[in-house]
């Protein structure tokens, strides 16, 4: 069952655990929609590791988790909003569902402006930056998989985050709606290639991603890190926090088999 995040939010506020007093710095969650945003904020709002939490949206909503807010973007360009505080900041890039109302009323950022996002981050005190981005399985070159695949990226490491962490989760491409019989036949040919696709290069379940990215922000150290599509797969697979500590330290880890 797909998660509404706002129900997440509200649930959440039932917990008998308190936030702790002791708890790391502000967290802020840049697209908190799709399966992904969803399970971000879920597991990581939930986890009250952090003092607080806040969320961008478009349109005010009521908050429903104690420690929990939502940071309302003005109808401005970015490097115009008046900065807020946080420590740390994840980006997701998951469309919202056009089924769950609620996720139209949450800002959703855009590949393109990243860089620019990226600096107002920056500007607001954010030393940690997560960033997950989905590709289509099997179609991002190799040589991009675990280094910074665009000028923008380049960017964003430029800013001056202590932390930057980059995790490339494989996804299914998009179903195009084709009405002509002869490009649905191109179409269904070409699909037979998803059975090409190694296995380690398949969609991992939002829920995993977001453990991982969880495990990542708990346990990185200061730097620049990576996640390949196949090392996301390898991590899903058994043991995350194994698995995460085998992608920060990348002499630990054996060949894919």
């Amino acid at each position: 069952m797909a998660v509404d995040p706002l129900q997440a939010l509200q649930a959440a506020n039932r917990a008998v655990l308190p936030v702790a007093s002791s708890a790391f710095g502000t967290l802020l969650i840049a697209g908190a929609t799709g399966a992904l945003g969803a399970e971000l904020l879920r597991r990581l709002a939930g986890s009250h590791r952090h003092a607080h939490t806040r969320v961008l949206a478009k349109e005010p909503i009521r908050d429903g988790l104690r420690g929990v807010e939502t940071y309302l973007s003005p109808g401005l360009p970015i490097a115009q909003w008046p900065p807020t505080s946080a420590h740390t900041a994840i980006v997701a890039f998951d469309p919202p569902r056009l089924y769950h109302d609620r996720e139209r009323a949450l800002w959703v950022p855009e590949p393109s402006g990243l860089p620019e996002l990226a600096r107002w981050l920056r500007a607001c005190g954010v030393q940690t930056l997560a960033i997950v981005l989905p590709h289509d399985q099997g179609r991002l070159p190799e040589a991009l998989k675990r280094g910074l695949a665009s000028l923008d990226e380049q960017a964003v490491v430029a800013c001056g985050f202590e932390r930057v962490i980059l995790v490339r989760s494989a996804r299914k491409p998009a179903n195009a709606k084709l009405a002509n019989p002869f490009e649905r036949l191109a179409a269904w040919m070409l699909s037979v290639v998803r059975f090409m696709v190694p296995s380690s290069e398949q969609p991992v379940r939002a829920a995993k991603v977001a453990e991982l990215v969880d495990v990542a922000l708990r346990i990185a150290p200061p730097g620049v890190h990576v996640a390949a599509p196949e090392m996301v797969w390898r991590a899903s697979q058994g043991d995350m926090e194994a698995g995460a500590r085998a992608w920060l330290r990348p002499e630990a880890l054996p060949p894919l088999p």
